[in-house]
């Protein structure tokens, strides 16, 4: 489903990725640990478009075709999705519009038509309902004067009603309290399905303990350094990256 090949990545200059290599099959949830620095998220970013992170070698395949030249909406109309691992408030502008217009405007890009008013509060409410969002919350400004907890409420939100083919999550446990990390959890497993990828970026072996992936990479100086099963996880919680890095 997506294919990194050779990824060389700098930005401003400094080298982050170096010949990262990363196949994340259809219907797996992957999870990616590694040390800070390590170029986690600069791999998460690169991947769904971001500006300032500059490809010197190698290429992004989704379903076998090249994203490189696709804009991030186009990444993200043709399945690809991020959750922020500090997710941006924007004043002005309302959560429930912001949500209307990012799922037409992807229905749109399909050749979908787009949804009714009965048919988006629905869907709104529905999603909300099993995420426990106050229905006050969206009717406020996107993000704004919510707790960390909160904010990846709404990034799981959307996600669920965007429905993308494969999603990547950035540090989502990060500021989240225990309750809070079951509730984001439990909206995170309610997505998987033989027809969605996921890739689950994180520090903590305690965000695995509730996403359990199927495979565990290790990252170190901008590359895989060992892929294997979730026993890694609990391996790095025991020892940390030391040995890793130093292979690395």
């Amino acid at each position: 489903m997506l294919e990194i090949k050779n990824l060389h990545v700098e930005v401003e200059g400094k080298k982050i990725l170096n010949g990262l290599n990363l196949t994340l099959k259809k219907g797996e949830v992957a999870a990616i640990m590694g040390p800070n620095g390590s170029g986690k998220s600069t791999l998460s970013y690169v991947i769904a478009g971001k500006e300032d992170y500059e490809i010197t070698e190698g290429d992004i395949l989704l379903n076998g075709e090249s994203i490189l030249e696709m804009e991030p909406n186009e990444r993200a109309a043709a399945g690809l999705f991020l959750c922020f691992q500090y997710p941006l408030e924007i004043p002005g502008v309302a959560t429930m519009t912001f949500l209307k217009a990012a799922m037409n405007a992807q229905r749109k890009a399909r050749g979908e038509a787009e949804l009714t008013p009965g048919e988006f509060m629905k869907a709104v409410r529905a999603a909300a309902e099993k995420l426990g969002i106050n229905p006050d919350f969206l009717k406020r400004p996107l993000n704004v004067g919510f707790s960390g907890g909160e904010k990846k409420r709404m990034e799981i939100l959307q996600m669920t009603l965007l429905n993308p083919a494969f999603a990547i999550l950035d540090e989502t446990d990060s500021g989240l309290d225990i309750d809070a990390l079951r509730i984001v959890s439990e909206g995170v497993n309610a997505m998987r399905s033989a027809d969605r990828g996921m890739l689950v970026i994180t520090h903590y072996q305690r965000l695995l303990d509730h996403i359990v992936p199927d495979v565990v990479h290790v990252m170190a100086k901008g590359r895989i350094v060992k892929s294997g099963g979730p026993e890694i996880a609990l391996e790095l919680e025991k020892n940390g990256y030391a040995d890793y890095i130093e292979a690395a």
